[in-house]
């Protein structure tokens, strides 16, 4: 398990590689790591972490990135050539070739996303035609053809039940069903192999032990049981980690 960054009084550009083998933690190189910041994403490819985006308090929102390769232990920096626009608390998932951003923002909410190529460190916009509302603390799970980004806060609404599926392999955006969905942001989300399902968070009646299982191929929303179920939520994400 690699983590880096966050805050303890300033943002941080430090880490640790933590082996649950031997119990025992090695630091990362902070040589060529990105500039300290908190609220930023990290994607595995299979051989290193990508860091992308965050505050970086100094100047603020960033749209920079480091990755890193644990084998060496060793940074070296992303492209800011075509990248989205700097922010934070948005969305990152890694498609087996590309890591696609979507939304964040600070102050207002934005709609907008990139794909990072590491094999050519080069990034092409993602397209906003059709595609969700911008918006911040939501989710992004990676289906294995295209990424699925549901709920959230946006400008004008404090939490949403509306949500996309981007296809990178055609540059396009469906929205998602919102029956019987609920509006929550700062949840949890993981993909099953043929669903999505949402756990948590919170809306405008406080924090929430409801959750919901979406299954792109019908377009279909699905209660999930409270019975017995724990509340999972707070009010600065990131939250609650959900893992399958």
């Amino acid at each position: 398990m690699i983590i880096w960054g966050g805050y303890n009084g300033n943002p941080l550009d430090t880490g640790g590689r933590y082996n649950p083998s031997t119990n025992t933690w090695t630091a990362t190189s902070t040589t060529n790591a990105p500039s300290g910041r908190l609220w930023h994403t990290a994607v595995w490819t299979d051989n290193e972490m990508i860091v992308w985006g965050g505050n970086a308090f100094s100047p603020g929102d960033v749209n920079t990135g480091g990755r890193y390769n644990p084998s060496t232990d060793t940074w070296m920096p992303t492209s800011i050539a075509n990248a989205p626009d700097a922010r934070e608390n948005h969305t990152a998932v890694w498609t087996g070739s590309e890591m696609i951003v979507f939304g964040g923002g600070y102050g207002v909410t934005l709609n907008t996303g990139g794909r990072y190529d590491p094999g050519t460190d080069t990034w092409v916009a993602t397209r906003t035609t059709n595609g969700p509302a911008g918006r911040t603390q939501h989710t992004a799970v990676w289906t294995g053809t295209e990424m699925i980004v549901w709920g959230g806060q946006l400008d004008s609404v404090f939490a949403t039940n509306t949500g996309g599926r981007y296809v990178p392999a055609t540059d396009a955006w469906t929205a998602t069903s919102t029956m019987n969905a609920d509006a929550t942001k700062s949840h949890t989300a993981v993909w099953t192999g043929s669903e999505m399902i949402v756990w948590g968070g919170y809306n405008i009646n406080g924090v929430l032990n409801t959750g919901g299982r979406y299954n792109p191929a019908a377009d279909t929303w699905t209660a999930v049981s409270t019975s017995n179920a724990l509340i999972l939520g707070c009010l600065t994400p990131p939250c609650g980690l959900a893992l399958k």
